[in-house]
């Protein structure tokens, strides 16, 4: 077997999922000394698919909506815009270790009235070909295992401050087909369930003497559902349900500056762990999320030690040019992944480019020279757009 490439893709889960830990292949757990790191299935639902929340630090719950809004606050394409807005980001993953890993993600949305919006996407995570070999080291077949999520979004206005939505999510996960080992079938199979998320979006209009701005409120709680299972119906585990509550200030200073500076705060709905993390978590859904607010063995500080911060400005000159930073900041006992990004954006008339790029805190760390891209489309009736805000609403 490619053992760098397995690992790699192993890493490459586990990074996204907030793990950044020892892994033990021979009894297929995660220890991490002196700490309670939680792992789910499919932690790649958590990975920010587009260019422009990746450049402000990986946060997006109140930021002014577009396209991929749908994986940050669904509620928030209720205030779009346009008529339809189409999104396509491409990021390749773990290139420091591999280079046939990539994440890419195409979103659609579509007003069908003054206060409801309608929105698809579709995430894609491909990590590349694998050789699979039995316990003597004799090839058995290669594979390539991958990951695809179908969502669904509908938003509501409720008043001109106020939306919210909903999304069911459709995911397959196949990480290993099925391997056969001479001629005995492995229990192991490809893993489909389904999911929703609820969100709430809030701004409110602000007012200075010498400048105009906005203040907004988002909530997203995602990736509700059923655990996902790769054999044996008793061992499961559970999706990477999540709490997002973010805010961001918007401040538009004459026709040509216009700045952005918004925080997330994140936490995972997952139980922690007991000292060893291993699949096979049966709590019920909605038991293992109200669970997950206090069974950290540490108490309240542990609780807080699982909460993950982003903070990120975006500055936009005559709204043809922006340029983003960012931190995020997640527990050195929780996964500590710590880095700072940097961003780009680019529109003219109905088209938009954006660029992120990923700096660790930590010298060799494979998430190192992360970089993702992003086009963005937005057609109004009669095929005619005016320069997007991406500031202000």
């Amino acid at each position: 077997m490619q053992i760098r490439k397995v690992l790699a893709a192993i890493l490459g889960c586990l990074i996204m999922n907030s793990v950044y830990s020892n892994f033990n292949t021979a009894s297929a757990q995660v220890s991490v000394s002196g700490s309670e790191v939680i792992t789910t299935g499919v932690p790649i639902l958590l990975v920010g698919p587009d260019s422009r929340a990746a450049g402000m630090g990986d946060l997006g719950a109140a930021t002014s909506p577009d396209a991929n809004s749908i994986h940050w606050n669904p509620s928030k394409i209720a205030f779009i815009e346009n008529d339809w807005s189409f999104g396509v980001s491409y990021s390749p993953w773990l290139q420091k270790l591999v280079n046939d890993m990539w994440l890419g993600y195409v979103s659609g949305v579509k007003r069908i009235s003054k206060t409801q919006t309608v929105g698809v996407s579709f995430r894609y995570f491909d990590m590349g070909d694998l050789q699979f070999t039995n316990a003597s080291g004799v090839p058995l077949e290669s594979f390539n295992p991958r990951e695809a999520m179908i969502d669904a979004t509908f938003a509501q206005q409720l008043s001109d401050k106020l939306s919210i939505a909903g999304t069911f999510r459709f995911i397959h996960s196949n990480l290993a087909g099925n391997i056969t080992n001479n001629t005995v079938v492995s229990n192991v199979k490809p893993a489909n369930t389904g999911a929703v998320d609820v969100s709430m979006f809030y701004k409110s209009k602000l007012n200075f003497k010498s400048f105009e701005g906005d203040w907004a409120l988002g909530l997203n709680i995602s990736n509700i559902g059923a655990p996902v299972t790769y054999n044996a119906a008793a061992q499961q585990d559970y999706l990477p349900a999540n709490l997002r509550l973010g805010t961001a200030f918007n401040a538009e200073f004459d026709e040509f500056n216009k700045l952005t500076l918004a925080f997330d705060v994140s936490k995972l709905l997952v139980p922690t762990p007991d000292n060893t993390i291993t699949s096979g978590q049966n709590d019920p859904v909605l038991s293992s999320i109200f669970k997950s607010f206090g069974d950290a063995p540490g108490g309240f500080s542990e609780e807080v030690k699982e909460m993950i911060f982003a903070v990120g400005a975006e500055y936009w000159y005559a709204d043809l040019i922006a340029l983003r930073g960012g931190y995020f900041h997640e527990n050195e006992e929780k996964g500590n992944r710590r880095y700072f990004t940097l961003g780009l954006g680019l529109r003219y008339q109905v088209f938009g480019f954006d660029f992120a790029y990923l700096i660790p805190n930590q010298q060799q760390h494979p998430l190192a020279d992360t970089i993702r891209f992003s086009l963005l489309f937005n057609i109004n009736k009669g095929d005619k757009l005016d320069a997007p805000k991406e500031g202000l609403n």
